[in-house]
């Protein structure tokens, strides 16, 4: 078979030449086939975290591509198997060994010849080289005598590879977190946020009183306010302005991953989850978590936020410890949260731990004087983020129109219609009335007049405006033979849902506001 000492330096040599461990068995896997009948070479480890085998590289005579696999066992066969497991190298015989037969039915062993050599560092065993040749009989003493002489190449070859392989990941993980604080974290706030002197005044005043404190927020306020900036500057203008800044928009994660991207896993915790992931709540320790949307939050996921809010821990899919987290939680809804609790669908005891702090941002429509500043600073900002040259200015009267709208989609809305703008005009003057399909040029936006309000053109500003009159009809009311619903010809639950896509608030309490066609939410009166 060939001198021994040659046989150990020349695989010493290959399998100790890479870190990459795939790297250093398929330089060992051509040499190997000189001395023994060989057509699959095969790394695994044990994986007590997770009761399993795992195979790191897999080799055969034919190039044949073979994924890494993770092959589970059942708790009382791994018990058993890790007290019987061989430590010296075997040749595998289902007859006559207990631990390979157990094993058998998991690494489909029969009908083909495999030496199994253990890989110990310090008598700890980390995995095994298996050797396979088809057919049965392939391999005898002397083969199971030379293979024993580079055992330890071979397990201290997989010890530094499982070492670089941690810290590659550490790396990767700090990497990770790098990308996800640059996307995630919102530019700081320089105390020049439009409306700061203005209509948003009352909303400052408030962040200087809480700002300071580690108190949970709450931010109230139509679609389109400006909460996530809100929150942003609540962060910033607190203790914490140096750690990280998370935003979470609960709406936005499909509810079946909701635990999962929030607390996340450990691993083992499910098929496919061969390492622990930190969730968002672990990324934001030492600095601030914004969950927007709350009111889209699963009612699974509000219990184990209101755990978060009551300990300040949390605990991993998965996992049975608990993990504590340093955060300040603020949320933020354009939902009616009480009439969310009275219709079981928000947990009560969450809704009054939240409620420590609100903050009511009021719409665009209620602070019409910061209008003219946020225009010239969207045309500014737009400008430059489109390449654009300077636009020749704002035709007389623009001004004005943009004033009287009622922005029903608030600050985002007249940010989309800048952009559009600059788009359209931007070589004659902004016209601020062509961007809308008007039916009558004199109106202020594209819309048409009634005698007391303005009717929109856009589909869901028309449906949201008939749902409010037929709310006023009914006082409020969805359900029941004279509610909306029943007017509408739609089921109850549709109506709620399609109400709360709309931002429209409903029950009887908010049927004034619906009666006078204002579409406020509570929370924006």
């Amino acid at each position: 078979m060939g001198d021994r000492d040659d046989f150990f330096r020349e695989v010493t040599n290959r399998i100790c030449s890479s870190l990459d461990i795939k790297t250093a068995l398929r330089k060992s896997f051509d040499y190997l086939k000189l001395y023994f009948p060989l057509d699959i070479l095969s790394l695994v480890i044990f994986d007590s975290d997770i009761s399993a085998i795992r195979r790191v590289a897999h080799f055969t005579a034919d190039n044949t591509e073979i994924p890494n696999e993770i092959i589970p066992l059942p708790k009382k066969i791994w018990k058993i198997a890790h007290n019987l497991r061989p430590k010296i190298p075997t040749i595998i015989n289902t007859d006559t060994s207990e631990y390979y037969r157990l094993l058998a039915q998991y690494i489909q062993s029969e009908g083909n010849s495999i030496i199994s050599l253990p890989l110990l560092i310090d008598d700890d065993l980390l995995g095994s080289l298996s050797l396979c040749a088809f057919g049965e009989g392939k391999y005898n003493s002397e083969h199971l005598d030379l293979l024993s002489t580079v055992s330890v190449p071979f397990a201290i070859s997989l010890a530094n590879a499982l070492s670089y392989e941690k810290v590659v990941k550490y790396r990767d993980k700090l990497i990770d977190d790098n990308h996800f604080l640059n996307k995630e974290i919102a530019k700081r706030v320089n105390g020049n946020i439009i409306g700061a002197d203005g209509g948003l005044k009352n909303v400052f005043d408030m962040i200087n009183h809480v700002a300071p404190l580690n108190s949970t927020v709450l931010l109230l306020g139509e679609t389109g306010t400006g909460k996530e900036i809100i929150a942003n500057a609540i962060h910033y203008a607190s203790p914490r302005q140096n750690g990280p800044f998370i935003k979470v928009n609960c709406g936005a994660i499909p509810e079946h991953l909701i635990d999962n991207e929030l607390f996340g896993h450990e691993k083992g915790a499910f098929t496919g989850a061969i390492e622990g992931k930190r969730g968002r709540f672990e990324r934001a320790d030492g600095g601030t978590i914004f969950l927007d949307e709350i009111g889209e939050l699963p009612l699974h996921a509000q219990v184990r936020l209101l755990r978060v809010l009551q300990s300040h821990e949390i605990e991993r899919i998965g996992g049975n410890r608990s993990i504590p987290v340093n955060i300040r939680v603020i949320v933020a809804t354009h939902r009616n949260l009480e009439n969310m609790v009275a219709e079981k669908r928000f947990r009560e005891d969450l809704w009054f731990r939240l409620n420590i702090f609100p903050i009511i941002i009021p719409p665009l429509r209620q602070r019409r004087n910061d209008i003219p500043l946020l225009v010239h600073y969207f045309i500014r900002q737009k400008t430059l983020e489109l390449g654009l040259d300077a636009p020749q200015g704002i035709t007389p009267g623009a001004m004005e129109r943009l004033v009287a709208y009622d922005w029903p989609g608030n600050v985002r809305e007249l940010q989309n219609l800048v952009e559009r703008e600059l788009i359209l005009h931007r070589e004659r003057g902004l016209l601020f009335g062509a961007s809308y399909p008007a039916e009558d040029p004199t109106d202020a936006l594209g819309g048409r007049r009634t005698a007391d309000r303005q009717v929109p053109i856009q589909l869901d500003e028309m449906i949201a405006w008939h749902l409010r009159d037929v709310l006023a009809l009914t006082n409020g009311r969805v359900s029941g033979p004279n509610g909306a619903a029943a007017l509408l010809g739609m089921h109850p639950s549709t109506l709620r849902w399609r109400l709360d896509k709309l931002g429209i608030p409903h029950g009887r309490k908010n049927a004034t506001d619906q009666r006078h066609g204002t579409g406020l939410t509570p929370f924006a009166r």
